[in-house]
């Protein structure tokens, strides 16, 4: 009522975002440090077979990396969500293009892992960081 918020609602709604920026960072890490690990080679190739410069590829280090990174910690969160959003599109227009319009076999979207990513980061994009994150110190959790 009146926009007021109880202290234990905003400490609650701090800790969810807090817990969706380590799932939503922490999963798709793993996937950056396979990337490292591997190196850029299959994603180059799928961008060669879309036409597009090689070069390209070191883009999912920024992607996959640095921007979970960022999530966790909670350091130009909003910024760090959009990166994970445009890395999630390419990754589901150049891998799994044919692949949206599928379910599994057991009933599952097909590419439904790859939504999860995407649609997590706009969510983190729309509700910030909360109190909980290294910027909420500095200013910088935007």
């Amino acid at each position: 009522m009146f926009g007021w918020k109880r202290e234990s609602e905003t400490q609650a709604g701090d800790a969810g975002r807090l817990l969706l920026r380590l799932t939503i960072g922490g999963l798709l890490l793993l996937y950056g440090i396979d990337k490292v690990r591997s190196g850029p080679g299959v994603v180059q190739g799928m961008l060669h077979d879309a036409g597009l410069p090689g070069v390209l590829a070191y883009g999912v280090y920024v992607g996959e990396v640095v921007a979970p990174l960022l999530l966790i910690v909670g350091f130009y969160t909003r910024v760090a969500s959009a990166l994970i959003v445009i890395n999630m599109a390419i990754a589901i227009g150049l891998a799994h293009a044919g692949e949206v319009f599928s379910l599994t076999q057991y009933g599952g979207w097909a590419i439904e892992l790859q939504m999860l990513y995407l649609l997590g980061a706009v969510c983190i994009a729309l509700l910030g960081p909360g109190r909980y994150a290294i910027g909420a110190k500095t200013g910088w959790r935007a």
